[in-house]
């Protein structure tokens, strides 16, 4: 897997990364493709897609989360957003929630292999999971392709405090699904998202409670 699309991409989605990212992400995009032979993670089996349509994709929602430090992803398959989002902020603790158990068991594996200290993957459904480790609300919850809007904030809206953060990543704006948004939330931000090498509409759907 080469180094220098995924350094390009970084370069254009204009990120500040740690001096090891690109490396790492790297070596997780590996993981993926060598698990995925058994494991079915992901549709995508070629090498330069997994670099745009996985890895920068999920690092394209980076600039948006400012001010969040504790973060929630839902059904995340191979860990993604998540896995990459922990490499690449080591001060972002990720707590990845995934009910198929052969997904949350690579996260693990991920984790291990990539030491990463900040994330944490859990074989869970997520309308049913509660944190035990604190009792705060996250700061932030993140879904990509994960499901109907309404779907996403009914399923989190028991870890949902406050001060929480609903980030859906979206294709085409979906306005059909912002117009059934359950009472009690509202739309606080949509930001059109670029993904370099990815010709497609990317959107990023900020969510909170009233």
């Amino acid at each position: 897997m080469s180094a220098a699309p995924l350094e390009k991409g970084i370069a254009a989605l204009d990120l500040a990364l740690p001096a090891d990212s690109a490396e790492r992400l790297l070596a997780f995009g590996r993981l993926l493709m060598k698990w995925n032979k058994v494991y079915n993670l992901t549709a995508i089996r070629d090498e330069g897609q997994l670099i745009t349509h996985h890895l920068l994709d999920s690092l394209s929602v980076l600039p948006h989360l400012g001010g969040v430090t504790r973060l929630v992803d839902v059904g995340s398959g191979g860990g993604l957003p998540g896995i990459v989002l922990a490499l690449c902020r080591p001060d972002l603790q990720v707590d990845s929630v995934e009910t198929v158990q052969k997904k949350s068991t690579f996260q693990n594996q991920a984790k291990i292999e990539l030491k990463l200290a900040n994330f944490r993957a859990h074989h869970a459904r997520i309308e049913a999971w509660q944190p035990t480790y604190t009792p705060e609300a996250p700061d932030g919850i993140i879904s990509r392709a994960f499901s109907d809007l309404a779907d996403f904030v009914n399923l989190t809206a028991h870890l949902v405090g406050p001060h929480t953060r609903l980030l859906a990543m979206k294709g085409v704006y979906p306005e059909d699904e912002i117009a059934r948004l359950p009472a009690g939330f509202r739309l606080e931000q949509a930001i059109r998202l670029s993904v370099p090498g990815l010709d497609a509409e990317r959107h990023l759907l900020i969510v909170k409670r009233i």
